[in-house]
């Protein structure tokens, strides 16, 4: 499997990055970070998100942060639509 990052989905860990940084750099670059461990996890493990809210997408809740990662499954690519806080209205 290959992930795929669109551009919504680093848009906001861009936006997660910054925002955390503004408290605290060291946090913001462990949390980034660890959102891309989790993503990665799906390359082997691509089934393990719960079923989606929105139709054909599934959502992987990214432990130990408060974020989701929002994606889909394409024959051999991962695409990782969205990754958003959880307390955020999704869809």
């Amino acid at each position: 499997m290959k992930i795929q990052i669109t551009e919504p989905a680093h848009s906001d860990l861009e936006d997660i990055e910054q925002y955390i940084r503004q408290d605290n750099p060291s946090a913001a670059i462990r949390t980034v970070m660890r959102v891309l461990e989790a993503i990665e996890y799906l390359i082997t493990h691509p089934t393990m998100g719960r079923t989606g809210r929105v139709l054909q997408t599934r959502e992987l809740i990214v432990s130990g942060t408060p974020f989701i990662v929002i994606y889909q499954i394409h024959q051999q690519i991962i695409a990782i639509l969205r990754v958003l806080h959880t307390a955020r209205k999704w869809p």
